[in-house]
């Protein structure tokens, strides 16, 4: 087997392109148990995922995870599905081509985005791959977790790095590490929470919920806890909550480990038992709608305030489409790519007069 994957085809004199590339988590590809069961394989056989030496975990794993819970996600999965398929699919897809389009108003037309998933369809080297064929030879990879992690950003770039050591003529390649305490994405959910208010009033106690990791990752330094905890105080700020009005948690435990604290559906049923009157939740750690927010905050974790006593319980959507979210995400991009972008003076003085109104918006609210 050749070492490296046969070159594009090239024509002499070929413009140079810039490409963006946003990578989100994965999804499988249907509702079903046969289509959960290999998207689970992948993602629980990465060793960012799960840091458990692979000759004890390959058992559990192929032995009894992948033929129990395939079905019971299976299931979690078909009470989400929209028409057009999986929720984190679609809006990846949608954010993607929301993107491309306000780069290009914005003067930055010849920059193609596009999107991947790190486990699933399309892969990380199906995209680059096509990319690279279409081009671009300078290439922004944004991984859409707000919060640096070594489960989540840190798999993505190995995913890149991996892909780039069958590649014998490398473009230059370029990260966002993180967006965590960005001030259009703090805006933009500000603007989100007060949007739901505005129709729906306030609550007794916003939530916020980040999804989980095990507890030791933060003992041997990952730096994702403090990146929530910053996430938190600067959304509590710019919605002027006083402590008690406001909480961090965290979801999505696997395993009997002890992940961070506190946890999210635990956190609720306390507060339904206190006979709390009305709680939102917001997940600020995903900027699109997937099974972690739509089944479990939206639905599991719903039933289990009500049932514990609460009285009301709201979810605020994530960012997904919002045009302030995209407005966001265009200032990080051209953030890393302004360099990269061969604009006339007066665009390139537009894109910096977009970015500033951008600001200014953000620092307003």
């Amino acid at each position: 087997m050749a070492r490296y994957w046969p070159e594009p085809a090239y024509t002499h004199g070929t413009a140079s392109r810039t490409g963006v590339l946003l990578v989100n988590l994965g999804t499988p590809a249907a509702p079903t148990a046969a289509a959960v069961r290999p998207y689970l394989k992948q993602f629980l056989s990465d060793p960012r995922v799960v840091e458990i030496p692979k000759l004890a975990w390959w058992p559990i794993l192929n032995g009894i995870i992948l033929n129990v819970r395939p079905r019971k996600s299976a299931e979690k999965y078909a009470s989400i599905w929209m028409e057009e398929g999986s929720p984190l699919q679609v809006h990846t897809e949608r954010q993607a081509k929301l993107l491309a389009g306000y780069l290009g108003d914005g003067g930055a037309r010849d920059v193609q985005v596009d999107w991947a998933m790190r486990y699933g369809s399309p892969s990380i080297p199906e995209v680059l791959g096509r990319m690279k064929a279409e081009g671009c030879s300078r290439i922004l990879v944004v991984p859409l977790y707000p919060q640096y992690a070594a489960s989540t950003t840190a798999s993505a770039m190995d995913e890149v790095a991996t892909c780039l050591t069958h590649w014998r003529n490398l473009p230059e390649i370029r990260f966002v590490r993180n967006f965590h305490d960005h001030p259009g994405y703090i805006s933009a959910l500000a603007a989100s929470v007060r949007d739901h208010w505005i129709k729906n009033g306030k609550p007794d106690k916003l939530v916020m919920s980040f999804h989980g990791v095990p507890r030791r990752s933060l003992e041997l330094g990952d730096p994702y806890h403090c990146e929530c905890q910053t996430s938190a105080r600067l959304l509590a700020a710019k919605l002027e909550l006083p402590p008690e009005r406001w909480q961090l948690t965290f979801q999505s435990r696997f395993g009997k480990a002890e992940w961070l604290k506190p946890y999210t559906q635990p956190t609720l049923e306390a507060l339904g038992r206190a006979a709390s009157g009305r709680v939102d939740v917001i997940c600020p750690g995903f900027p699109a709608d997937c099974l972690e927010t739509l089944e479990e905050i939206a639905m599991e974790c719903r039933a289990a305030f009500l049932g514990a006593g609460g009285k009301s319980f709201h979810y605020i959507p994530c960012l997904n489409e919002r045009h302030d979210w995209i407005v966001a995400l265009a200032d990080i991009v051209r953030g890393r790519i302004a360099d990269w972008l061969e604009l006339p003076s007066p665009q390139a003085q537009q894109l910096a007069a977009v970015a500033e109104r951008a600001r200014a918006a953000g620092a307003a609210h």
